[in-house]
């Protein structure tokens, strides 16, 4: 049996590692592709130094020369397709809802290859989201579906999609965080280099709903100026170029402490350490909840309704008044945090990725 990864972002490549371990574990002869979709060190390649997971057999490039969505994705199914046809695999295995895995799932279904997709059925509900549209075209084109948890295979059979494709798997990034927390406490020297403490917000803005419309970012560092606790913030190259183009960059600096975008190692101590987490990432939502930091996210609506509903995150949007009220209500009431912080985690046991390799190999028997 022959195993194609395709990944093409960071989130990728962190829920990815865990089937990636588990194919090393199992000798499968497997192959990565890397779209490029995130290009940069920091962005991309620090990510596979840091979780020691071997570096891609291809690597298409693609963000450095495509910016837009229906680009990006035109290409990646091109190049994907030329190396598909190549090796010939038995399965393509994508994760989540980028370009990078719509592009993996069209190239794949269009050679009758069977596609496996990770963390499938997550609905947001909000197809302005391209994400929203991704998932959803990719659960509809796969073969094995790995929904996370119960309420995403719901998503998924009311769909209309056959129960017999879906196999309720946990979530990866649950198997990430316990496999990484324990080298990054000893390997990471993030909290001693930025001298903080505790008690710190960390921010994560990124997403085009946010920071490509002007007056929703210019809300954002509204609120931030209001907080009344040091911010961190790793800025993303979309909200450096949005800030500046948008000329809000100056009062961006101003109200947080900007670093550069940071490794995976060096991201759990910061979010596992922080007072708290305000954050328009999906992913991020997850890996919150999974350390018991309480988490605000800038935006109106969530794929991840399990964090709501477990009680360790909160819809703010990007509202002033609102951000700045549930910051105070996390700082200045004890027993609210306490509840945030003891939230259970919903996404499972941390087999996720032992599971979803294990269903691979039956199903293609």
């Amino acid at each position: 049996m022959k195993v194609c990864i395709v990944v093409g972002t960071r989130p990728e490549i962190i829920k990815m590692s865990p089937v990636i371990r588990e194919c090393e574990k199992r000798k499968l002869n497997y192959m990565l592709i890397h779209t490029g979709q995130h290009y940069s060190y920091n962005m991309d390649k620090i990510f596979f130094d840091d979780l020691e997971i071997k570096e891609p057999k291809y690597e298409l490039d693609i963000g450095k020369k495509y910016s837009t969505d229906c680009s990006q994705t035109g290409e990646m199914i091109k190049g994907i397709e030329k190396i598909l046809t190549k090796e010939k695999p038995d399965v393509v295995l994508v994760e989540g809802d980028t370009n990078s895995v719509l592009a993996g799932a069209i190239a794949s279904v269009k050679l009758h290859i069977k596609i496996g997709h990770v963390e499938a059925g997550l609905r947001s509900f909000d197809r302005n989201m391209p994400e929203e549209i991704n998932r959803i075209l990719t659960d509809h084109c796969s073969d094995l579906i790995f929904a996370p948890t119960k309420i995403s295979k719901q998503n998924l059979l009311n769909e209309g999609i056959s129960k017999k494709k879906i196999f309720v798997t946990g979530n990866t990034i649950v198997d990430a965080v316990h496999q990484n927390l324990k080298i990054a406490k000893k390997k990471s020297k993030i909290m001693s280099d930025l001298g903080t403490g505790d008690e710190y917000a960390l921010l994560t803005v990124h997403r085009q709903e946010n920071v490509d419309a002007k007056q929703q970012f210019s809300n954002i560092i509204q609120a931030l100026k209001k907080i009344d606790l040091p911010i961190i913030f790793p800025i993303h190259p979309r909200s450096r170029k949005m800030a500046k183009r948008f000329k809000l960059y100056n009062k961006l600096k101003n109200v947080v402490r900007l670093i550069e975008p940071v490794g995976y190692l060096n991201f759990l101590n910061l979010l596992s350490n922080a007072r708290l987490v305000l954050t328009d990432s999906g992913g991020i939502q997850e890996e919150a909840c999974i350390l018991n930091t309480p988490c605000l996210t800038l935006r109106d609506n969530t794929e991840r309704p399990e964090t709501i509903e477990a009680g360790a995150n909160y819809l703010v949007g990007t509202k002033p008044g609102v951000i700045v009220k549930m910051v105070n209500k996390i700082l200045n009431n004890s027993e609210f945090e306490k509840k945030m912080r003891n939230a259970r985690n919903p996404f499972g046991d941390g087999r996720s990725g032992e599971r979803i390799i294990q269903m691979v190999i039956q199903e293609l028997r």
